[in-house]
């Protein structure tokens, strides 16, 4: 066989290689195509839920945001008077109102109490669901799972029963302890008694949320590094605090942030179990401050300007919460 016959015969495999499927594209123009493709994938998946909820919250908020701007009350509804724009003159008299500001506060404080009650009582209960046997966790789950599911008017009502002054049954066991003064008591006539009143069924509701979800984040925890900090000596709270804490964190933000969305906008337990209020408003928050503006007094246009400064305080709390924990190098 003659030299040029040989070395025919040894580029015959190479270009065989060459020939498979996939090697005879660059890299280079394969990965220019690739990228542009998985891009858009994940927004064609999303597009059906995307309009979904472009129809359900974006049309609504604008049209909250250009009722604000109007004057729009009960004259304008019924067509007796033409809708003129008034631009900043709701805020500025809503701002101007020294009411606002007391309900305002008053919201703030109420709901970061609920949020950090919420929180405390669903973590600890998800620490004693991994500490107890199977009967008493599956009795515990379905309990507060029955909580949780129960409607947020039903549940008020039945804590409003449980407080009566007259056929609750608390009182009564109160006196039967010995506690003089809870004879006739009534749990909504003080603005702080009434406040903790609502607190208590805010928490009923809402700690299933936070214990089930903190429950399946520490299951995830390998069980290796919880035995290895027991044997080691650390106590349960050194070791929530110091080992399934940090590994829970990203857990932990989400249920705080619905947390905080849950409680900053409470209406139907202020509103039944106060009846609308308390007395002479003392247990108003801005969801109920809001709802007497808009249909009690039929001043649509405050009550929309309230419903704004309410979106973006929960904007503004959830973005400084993001950034603080970013900056304590927490990926989100």
């Amino acid at each position: 066989m003659s030299a040029g016959t040989a070395q025919h015969a040894r580029r015959a495999p190479a270009k065989g290689r060459r020939s498979r499927p996939g090697s005879t594209v660059p890299a280079g123009r394969r990965s220019g195509k690739g990228p542009r493709r998985g891009t858009w994938t994940p927004w064609l998946y999303l597009a059906p839920a995307l309009v979904v909820l472009g129809g359900l919250l974006v049309y609504p908020i604008y049209q909250l945001g250009l009722i604000s701007f109007l004057e729009y009350t009960q004259a304008q509804v019924s067509g007796g008077e033409p809708t003129t724009f008034q631009g900043f003159a709701n805020y500025a008299e809503l701002f101007g109102d020294s009411e606002f500001w007391n309900v305002a506060v008053a919201t703030l404080l109420f709901a970061a109490v609920c949020v950090v009650s919420t929180l405390a009582v669903g973590c600890a209960l998800a620490v004693l669901l991994t500490r107890v046997r199977a009967i008493p966790r599956l009795a515990l789950m379905l309990a507060a799972l029955g909580a949780w599911a129960t409607p947020a008017i039903t549940g008020s009502t039945v804590w409003v029963f449980l407080f009566d002054p007259d056929f609750g049954p608390v009182n009564k066991v109160l006196v039967w302890f010995g506690l003089s003064g809870f004879e006739d008591y009534s749990w909504t006539y003080d603005r702080y008694s009434a406040f903790a009143l609502v607190l208590f069924e805010v928490v009923w509701c809402s700690f299933p949320f936070v214990m089930v979800t903190v429950y399946a984040g520490i299951r995830a925890i390998p069980t290796e590094v919880l035995e290895a900090a027991a044997l080691d000596g650390a106590s349960t709270w050194r070791i929530w605090r110091t080992i399934m804490a940090p590994m829970l964190r990203p857990i932990l933000v989400v249920v705080t942030i619905q947390s905080i969305i849950w409680d900053f906008k409470v209406f139907t337990q202020i509103y039944v179990m106060t009846n609308g209020g308390g007395i002479a408003g003392q247990n108003m928050v801005l969801n109920v401050y809001a709802y007497q503006k808009a249909f009690a007094s039929s001043q649509y246009s405050l009550g929309s300007a309230i419903g704004v400064v309410m979106l973006l305080i929960l904007l503004a709390v959830t973005l400084v919460y993001l950034r603080l924990l970013r900056r304590q190098g927490e990926e989100l």
